[in-house]
């Protein structure tokens, strides 16, 4: 048996990069080591593994996200662990894990995902989509750590919500349309966290029998208020302000911006973003 570490060398600073390294070294008869961003073909690759060995990934949420849409039409034979080594770690946290705990089996949460639709494109996602402010700090979050800055995620939020926009949006939720002004964030979650530790979807479970996803509207909010509401967000308070805060469970959702935002998918952003659609109903698999 042997136990195939796959990391992203932009992962946590470079931590998911030493862990797997380490590993590798201490175990060179039992482990091979490979740079996630390198591998072309995963069909291809996973032809080298025997049904006893393992796959680990060594990564945060956007390595996760990565690994689950390269491999979103295989069907993978192999126990898949994980190994929790990004910033955010939002998905280690919804399980309620802490980074030291050892690698752990993901092969059932990653099945049945639900997917997202964006500029005709299909994704799956493990944690959340976010639409605007969410997207805007993500995007920003980048920006800085190309320039070798530090990024605090919660100091960063505070910052964009001081100069973000909010929009108007027109979101269709099983099939029922609704009209929003000021929107700051269009959001659908699998999971509760996103934003390092930011508890958006208090209520949503990943083991949802019906494998419903929830989507959260945050509208009709002044600059000041969304000041002031936002530090509600880390313990799941800010859903008692239903005035301003929309949050339902649903089986599919499309969003429509009046004016182009970014978009957050488990953490990666993507720019001068108008619309995306998900549903609950994931793609047919093949074997590999």
């Amino acid at each position: 048996m042997k136990y195939y570490f796959l990391f992203n060398p932009l992962a946590g600073k470079g931590r998911a990069e030493h862990f797997a390294l380490e590993l590798d070294r201490e175990n060179p008869d039992a482990t091979k080591c490979y740079d996630m961003t390198k591998i072309d073909s995963f069909a291809e690759f996973l032809t080298k593994l025997s049904a006893e060995d393992a796959l680990v990934i060594c990564g945060g949420d956007g390595t996760l996200n990565g690994f689950i849409n390269k491999t979103a039409n295989l069907e993978i034979k192999n126990d898949i662990l994980y190994f929790p080594a990004g910033s955010g770690n939002d998905f280690m946290k919804d399980l309620n894990r802490v980074q030291e705990d050892k690698e752990f089996r993901i092969n059932d949460y990653i099945k049945n995902l639900p997917v997202v639709t964006i500029k005709g494109r299909d994704y799956r996602f493990i944690n959340g989509v976010g639409f605007g402010i969410d997207g805007v700090v993500c995007a920003e979050g980048d920006r800085l750590r190309s320039k070798g800055k530090k990024v605090d995620y919660t100091t960063l939020a505070v910052k964009c919500l001081a100069r973000f926009k909010p929009v108007n949006a027109t979101v269709t939720i099983d099939g029922v349309e609704k009209k929003y002004q000021n929107v700051w964030m269009t959001t659908t979650m699998k999971g509760r966290f996103f934003g390092g530790g930011m508890m958006v979807a208090p209520d949503q479970k990943r083991d949802d029998k019906d494998g419903k996803i929830s989507v959260l509207v945050a509208h009709s909010l002044s600059r000041l208020r969304i000041l002031t509401l936002f530090p509600s967000i880390f313990k799941g308070k800010h859903i008692k302000y239903t005035k301003y805060i929309d949050l339902l469970k649903c089986d599919s959702i499309s969003v429509e911006y009046d004016t182009p935002c970014a978009l957050q998918m488990d953490g990666e952003p993507m720019l001068e973003i108008t619309g995306y659609s998900a549903t609950i109903k994931s793609k047919e698999k093949v074997l590999v």
